[in-house]
């Protein structure tokens, strides 16, 4: 170990060294399939729900340099060869050396994403990030009306740079995904938001809801009632788009039982994990800290000062949220195995990260067993192979994200037995390929084709 970070519970890991602590079932499946990598604090604009508080006065002296971030790039490969990247920010475009670190990743296995507010995203700056290897990119647009959008952003004219920046996404054939913060003031456009985002090809549209945290812990979200009214928008919106672009919630994992109740056949069961944060997702700082997710400023351990392995497999922080002794309505709840809440949420209300979410509506009568997911293959889980691959298929698949890996290895095997087929071959993967509706990628999954 490089050290072992101190200090107290709110800022930093909890008490007590980084020694494996003892984990349950949930625990021991833990991988970090998704980091959310914070590149900068530095940002063109100054959003007003910002979790990390990001703007162009923050210096960039402590930001991790290339060398550690290639470095981390590596150990976290070291735990798990096929990861999602999503460098962020702030606005990750102000670092120089974005694609540089985006290549390192790319090149080593790890699919690469860019989640960025559109602003900078000149013809020239897709070119180089494609060049690099980074497979889609995430646009902010929280409303279709530039008075609302520009002020929340904090940036004049930032809708319009942004929906310039999607056309060119369009013309450069980057997937992409529109992000959305819901409040009270843009709630009504949801429907039309996701038109718009779907007839111009996105590959998904999430839906974040507010975590009060950053600049976002002076802003107040929608009431249990009103976010129960959305979800299920959200539910009737994924049904609505179903095989053309996803629809997601996010921080609000209490779509689960939307989902459960109002559309069982939905995708969205795919995702068998609750609040994924520190199970299957985590979030590197600018500086190298480790947390559950974005938006759970507690701190799981300090990479500068030791290797991501000993991190994730040994913080207190993350052992205590992977057992999932939920308290309060949450842990009371039927569906806290499907739904659980949201962690960082219930943090920044309670300073508690197992207690209850105290955005959900729905009342547990506290007298029923747990539901339990009912797909056989979820995202995040190991994939089997029942039937023979050849080595090239084999080959193909493993490009795949792990997350998703187990979803589309029994999708392509179904496909072979409905069609008479006892080896999985590339040519059968072009067929499934041509086959199967959006999922991960508009070309689902791209990393099946042979020139992936």
């Amino acid at each position: 170990m490089r050290g072992v970070p101190g200090g107290s519970r709110r800022d930093v890991v909890m008490a007590g060294s980084l020694e494996a602590p003892p984990m349950d079932a949930r625990a021991d499946a833990a991988v970090p399939h998704v980091v959310a990598w914070n590149l900068t604090r530095r940002c063109n604009l100054a959003c007003s729900h910002c979790y990390i508080a990001a703007g162009a006065w923050h210096a960039t002296g402590s930001d991790l340099t290339t060398a550690e971030c290639r470095r981390i790039t590596d150990e976290i490969l070291g735990v798990n060869p096929a990861p999602l990247f999503i460098l962020s920010g702030g606005e990750p475009l102000l670092r120089a050396d974005l694609e540089e670190i985006a290549a390192h990743a790319a090149a080593r296995g790890a699919t690469v994403v860019v989640g960025t507010n559109g602003t900078l995203l000149s013809a020239e700056r897709i070119r180089s990030l494609q060049g690099a290897g980074v497979q889609g990119v995430a646009v902010s647009i929280d409303s279709l009306r530039p008075r609302y959008h520009d002020r929340f952003r904090h940036g004049a004219g930032a809708l319009a740079d942004t929906l310039a920046a999607v056309e060119r996404l369009r013309t450069a054939d980057l997937d992409f995904i529109v992000q959305t913060t819901l409040t009270r003031g843009n709630c009504d456009e949801l429907e039309a938001l996701a038109e718009w985002a779907a007839a111009r090809g996105a590959v998904a549209f999430n839906v974040y809801f507010l975590v009060a945290t950053g600049r976002g812990g002076a802003m107040r979200g929608l009431e249990p009632a009103e976010n129960e009214a959305v979800l299920r928008r959200l539910v009737r919106l994924e049904r609505e788009y179903r095989g053309r672009m996803m629809v997601r919630s996010k921080c609000h994992p209490q779509i689960m039982r939307i989902a459960l109740e109002d559309d069982p056949d939905s995708p969205l069961l795919n995702y068998a994990t609750r609040c994924p944060c520190g199970v299957q997702y985590c979030r590197i700082t600018p500086e190298g800290k480790l947390t559950p997710c974005p938006y759970l400023p507690l701190v799981a351990g300090d990479l500068r000062q030791d290797d991501f392995a000993t991190v994730w497999r040994a913080s207190p922080l993350l052992a205590e949220l992977r057992a999932g002794r939920l308290g309060g309505r949450c842990g009371a709840c039927e569906y806290r195995h499907v739904c659980g809440g949201c962690r960082a949420r219930a943090y920044a209300e309670t300073g508690d990260v197992l207690a209850a979410d105290g955005a959900c509506a729905y009342e547990p009568s506290g007298m029923l067993p747990p539901i339990e997911p009912r797909r056989p293959v979820t995202y995040g889980a190991a994939a089997r192979h029942e039937l023979a691959w050849t080595r090239e298929a084999r080959r193909r698949i493993d490009r795949i994200p792990s997350f998703v890996r187990a979803v589309v290895v029994a999708r392509v095997e179904r496909f072979a037995r409905e069609h008479g087929r006892a080896e999985v071959t590339p040519e059968l993967l072009d067929e499934v390929r041509r086959a199967l509706p959006v999922d991960f990628s508009k070309r689902t999954p791209f990393f099946l084709r042979h020139d992936a």
